[in-house]
């Protein structure tokens, strides 16, 4: 029998981590409570099974859909993302304001919630009011970070660290330009590596004398591509990386998209479809050289003064990792989605979702309504009571909300 897990942040980034945020107790605390939350989950959410949540730890905001990089392996604007087609002027015209998202903060605030505010997109610094947004949640005691693909970074890490930012995560899907540009070619002129590094050693000149705020992480999508340079990645960047993260990608077969079709008809009475841009095949050539990649770098991370390795989710033989890419059955005992409890998931129209990576199922829209008011809504709690009732969706076996959150 596999044994049951749950999404947790490393031992190894927990220990370094700690040292970081020392001088920051009220963040290292948040992030324990969550750590604690999911691991006795059960214990601590008796309602579960009629779908009710308690508090709101999470409040994750995909707060544009803008993007300069067209990513191989993104579902949004990837080789088969569900925004292709869409007109920018159209989507950057729906976004929510910034002034709406401190409204909608006040609100959490007032009814007892400072979940941590995680922010991503599309390209999140392509979003006018992000600093308003970083600040506002700061000021709220409502810890921030943000994941990027470096655009911007540069130009805006002094601002950054005023904020008080404390995680910031930066894409970085290889160790020069040919591997990372080639992964992650632009949406017109521009050199996303050049980007990346030159965000990378801002932060660092700025975070000279200042206690160690925002803690700096690279993620890393696993690909044919760069399988054979993750120790490269590592030691190009671990100057200016505290954390290294590394995924074996979120994606479906066209087997999975069409089960997860029936799937979800049958349980919400309507047809999905923007799962349909996770399809893809970004199976390695060769496991045993992934499986000797992923041993190196966990060795290099031993140190306490190296920078740590995590792999979400945490299978490292051969044989797991090839069941990984081939077995869209296997969930390697991830089996209860827990974020859906914990974590608020927004998109940038506004849209209300349980799901980060599969929102078709909205809850409501917080333009109109406050995310308390929509948090245990019978809406809202139909959806986590029935998969607590029938268990996962096919689509749910590699998706970060299950594995990663």
């Amino acid at each position: 029998m596999t044994k049951k897990r749950r999404a947790a942040v490393s031992l190894d980034a927990i220990l370094k981590g700690a040292q970081i945020l020392l001088p920051h107790p009220r963040i290292g605390l948040k992030l324990a409570r969550i750590e604690a939350e999911k691991k006795f989950f059960p214990f601590l959410n008796p309602k579960r099974k009629s779908g009710y949540a308690r508090k709101i730890h999470q409040l994750s905001i995909r707060i544009t859909d803008l993007c300069n990089l067209r990513c191989h392996t993104c579902g949004q604007w990837g080789d088969n993302g569900f925004l292709h087609g869409c007109n920018p002027g159209e989507l950057k015209g729906r976004e929510v304001s910034g002034k709406r998202y401190l409204e909608i903060f006040d609100d959490l605030v007032h009814h007892g919630h400072r979940p941590n505010v995680y922010i991503w997109g599309g390209e999140p610094t392509m979003y006018v009011s992000l600093l308003d947004i970083l600040y506002g949640a700061t000021e709220r005691k409502m810890p921030v970070s943000i994941v990027s693909n470096g655009h911007r970074i540069a130009s805006m890490a002094e601002e950054l660290i005023k904020s008080r930012l404390y995680l910031l995560q930066l894409s970085i899907d290889g160790h020069n330009g040919d591997v990372h540009n080639g992964l992650r070619p632009s949406a017109g002129k521009g050199d996303a590596f050049n980007d990346i590094l030159k965000g990378l050693q801002a932060v660092y000149e700025c975070r000279k004398g200042r206690p160690g705020l925002p803690i700096v992480a690279s993620l890393t999508v696993i690909s044919k591509q760069n399988m054979h340079h993750l120790v490269d990645i590592y030691h190009r960047f671990k100057k200016y990386v505290d954390i290294f993260v590394f995924y074996p990608s979120w994606w479906i077969n066209h087997e999975q998209a069409e089960r997860h079709e029936t799937d979800f008809s049958e349980r919400f009475g309507f047809q999905p479809k923007l799962h349909r841009g996770w399809i893809g095949s970004w199976k390695p050539d060769e496991y045993q050289t992934l499986a000797e990649q992923i041993k190196e770098l966990k060795s290099l991370s031993k140190s306490l003064s190296a920078p740590s390795v995590t792999f979400i989710p945490d299978i490292t033989t051969v044989a797991d990792l090839e069941k990984y890419y081939t077995d869209h059955q296997e969930t390697f005992g991830y089996d209860e989605c827990v974020s859906i409890f914990q974590a608020v998931e927004l998109d940038s129209n506004g849209d209300m979702s349980p799901c980060r990576d599969y929102h078709d199922y909205i809850v409501g829209n917080v333009k109109e309504k406050t995310i308390t008011e929509l948090w245990n809504s019978e809406r809202y709690r139909d959806f986590r009571a029935s998969l607590q009732r029938d268990g996962l969706m096919p689509v749910c076996c590699r998706c970060c909300g299950l594995m990663g959150y």
